[in-house]
């Protein structure tokens, strides 16, 4: 029985690297050796617990799961019906595609492992195939790059809008690189950590706010111009707010700053909190609008990664070789130690 290394949850905060059985293709499979994963707040979120909670065990017991649903990598075993995919093609996965359960997220398979089995493999379904010219931590971004494209499309952002994002991490850089290649004119990133803010204008924001030290609505009426609430009050001139951060502070600097009209869209996950005033929504007429996943994304983000790989490759801030696992799940639970840590397999090139 051939075995390859997998990264599983541990104990509460720490990942275990267990040996299991590689899986072997079906007729209708394909084996796809990784080659690069990124590592998601999701991830952090199961190590916390400590695993899953078990379906239909008593008591909620958790159960460890395999981790890693940013996974790139090549096709080294093609099952016999499959005829759209070839070995030695380059891959990214739809995680939410597999029939076993979402890759990385309770499923059967994760995708932070030497080799990652993608059943019923069907190219624009479950996997999608990438150009040689895009390396593999690069293009292992298409399925986060996917969540912020979905918010920038939800945001139905045109031209002449004028877009603040709140949060440098992954998905609102992702957001913000989406929002200028859409056209528009100018787009203010927002965030309390000078070196994400110096990444953000890198990767092509107009402008960046320390929310730490600044004042959000000074400097945004600063930048967009000055308009006003459904009551006349002075308000900041922008369009569009995009929560990438998950804080009730966010919600509350928009009402506070929003003009009549204006629209937020939220992508990062809010957690309960009675801190956040829905009455000076009511100011505004602010147009909340929810966005969740990547419904058709998760494939149409994969072009223009490509087109813009170099781009895209400054969202990463730290690549650590699979053989120091351990070390890359510690940076990501450290807060501020990392934006993107993309673990490498061999050569990823």
């Amino acid at each position: 029985m051939a075995t390859m290394k997998s990264v599983q949850t541990g104990p509460v905060g720490k990942i275990d690297v267990v040996d299991v059985e590689r899986p072997v293709p079906g007729p209708k499979d394909v084996l796809m050796r990784i080659r690069a994963c990124g590592i998601c707040g999701t991830d952090v979120t199961f190590l916390h617990m400590g695993g899953m909670p078990s379906r239909g065990a008593a008591g909620g017991e958790l159960v460890a799961v395999p981790l890693g649903h940013e996974p790139a990598g090549e096709i080294v075993e093609v099952g016999a019906e499959v005829t759209d995919l070839k070995v030695g093609d380059r891959v990214v996965v739809n995680p939410q595609d597999a029939p076993t359960g979402i890759i990385g997220c309770g499923g059967k398979f994760g995708g932070m492992s030497e080799y990652l089995l993608i059943e019923n493999a069907v190219a624009g379904k479950s996997v999608a195939v990438f150009p040689d010219t895009v390396p593999f931590d690069v293009a292992a971004l298409n399925e986060p790059m996917a969540v912020a494209r979905h918010a920038v499309n939800r945001s139905e952002a045109k031209p002449s809008d004028k877009v603040v994002v709140f949060g440098a991490g992954p998905i609102g850089l992702g957001a913000t690189i989406w929002l200028k290649l859409r056209g528009v004119e100018h787009v203010v990133v927002a965030d309390v950590i000078p070196e994400r803010l110096e990444t953000a204008l890198a990767v092509g924001a107009d402008a960046v706010i320390n929310s730490a030290t600044e004042d959000i609505t000074a400097r945004l009426t600063e930048l967009h111009g000055q308009a006003a609430n459904a009551l006349g009050q002075p308000r900041a001139g922008t369009d569009i707010y995009i929560d990438a951060a998950g804080a009730p502070a966010v919600f509350n600097a928009t009402i506070a700053a929003a003009q009549w009209g204006a629209k937020m869209v939220m992508v990062a996950v809010q957690k309960k909190s009675d801190a956040i005033d829905l009455a000076g929504m009511l100011r505004s007429e602010l147009t909340l609008i929810a966005s969740q996943g990547y419904p058709t994304e998760i494939f149409e983000v994969t072009q223009e990664i490509a087109e813009h790989h170099e781009r895209f490759a400054k969202l990463i801030s730290h690549r650590i070789p699979f053989a120091e696992a351990e070390r890359a799940f510690e940076l990501t639970l450290t807060p501020g130690a990392a934006e993107k840590v993309v673990v490498t397999f061999g050569d990823e090139a």
